[in-house]
């Protein structure tokens, strides 16, 4: 068991019960931060969720307490490169990443770190760049799952109508100079200055207003804007899956859940994976923006409907 870690908790979103963060150690002996939950009573499974790109422990209480109520054990980590988990560069804001594989040891390292505590039947929950860093995770042959739900999965970016190609070879090129650590076209992409509704991610004014609270309390939990080095290991990763023969060997029942009205990701990679895996299927909110699971309670619920039917014979 590694040693405690801090949990930020503030009035309006304080730490779910029963639960308590760590330190472990990732792939290459970076120290990173995981968060595990019990329910009340004896335990259905075990949930093991992996957040989106600039999102720590903290903005999935209210997913975690969903959980909870369902009966299952969650465990939630923050990625390498934000929360309280290790950060790459010296300012603490830069959104940055070197290639993919570090964040797929790191998802095998916090698998063993909490294995003997996550009873079983396991079940992966993912959303964007969480949801493909998952996808990486089973298409390179991890089998202890039995089944995942990934909320708006980062397996093909928006260029908001740039040619793809052309951003592709710019951000390669870009994260093998100098430039690699570099805000991409010097969007600093400040957390603090952000304002609903413009960031169009949610439908949900307070709970968008949550998470502004939650890095106010804590700015050691937020992130900004993507560096040319993350931009290059987001394509890389998206043309992984795209290509990999391991994703038709994932074998488990897999829910895409995409989002009808998403300027992050595209759903059409998002309709393709899901035909590729044998179990695979996919579902669209129409009506939601990139961030599911902090929308509004309507669009949420039809979310966990996903969700449930998907474990439901586990």
């Amino acid at each position: 068991m590694g040693e405690p870690a801090p949990l930020v908790s503030i009035p309006e979103a304080p730490v779910p019960d029963h639960g308590k963060a760590e330190w472990f150690s990732g792939a290459d002996g970076a120290t990173l931060r995981a968060a595990l939950f019990s329910p009340q009573g004896d335990p259905r499974g075990s949930v093991v969720v992996s957040p989106g790109r600039s999102e720590p422990i903290e903005k999935y209480y209210e997913v975690v307490d969903d959980l909870l109520a369902r009966g299952f054990v969650v465990l939630v980590h923050d990625w390498r490169g934000q929360g309280l988990s290790h950060r790459a560069l010296p300012d603490r804001l830069k959104g940055h990443a070197a290639g993919f594989h570090d964040f797929v040891g790191d998802y095998q390292a916090l698998l063993a770190a909490f294995e003997t505590r996550l009873p079983k039947p396991w079940i992966a929950l993912g959303h964007s760049m969480g949801g493909c860093l998952t996808s990486l995770v089973l298409a390179h042959g991890e089998t202890r799952f039995s089944a995942c739900v990934l909320s708006a999965p980062m397996l093909g970016l928006n260029t908001g109508g740039k040619p793809a190609g052309m951003a592709r070879a710019l951000a390669w090129l870009a994260a093998r100079t100098p430039l690699r650590g570099g805000y991409v076209l010097g969007d600093v992409g400040d957390p603090f200055k952000h304002v609903f509704p413009q960031d169009a991610l949610t439908h949900d004014a307070a709970r968008y207003a949550r998470h502004q609270a939650q890095i106010r309390a804590c700015p050691d939990i937020a992130l900004g804007g993507i560096t040319w080095g993350w931009t290059d290991f987001a394509f890389e990763a998206c043309a992984w899956l795209a290509r990999s023969k391991g994703v038709e060997a994932i074998a488990i029942p897999v829910t895409i859940v995409g989002a009808g009205v998403d300027t992050r990701v595209l759903t059409s990679a998002q309709k393709a994976i899901a035909a590729r895996i044998p179990k695979g299927r996919y579902i669209e909110i129409e009506d939601a923006f990139h961030e599911i699971l902090i929308e509004t309670d309507d669009r949420r619920a039809r979310f966990w409907t996903a969700f449930d039917e998907t474990v439901a014979t586990l």
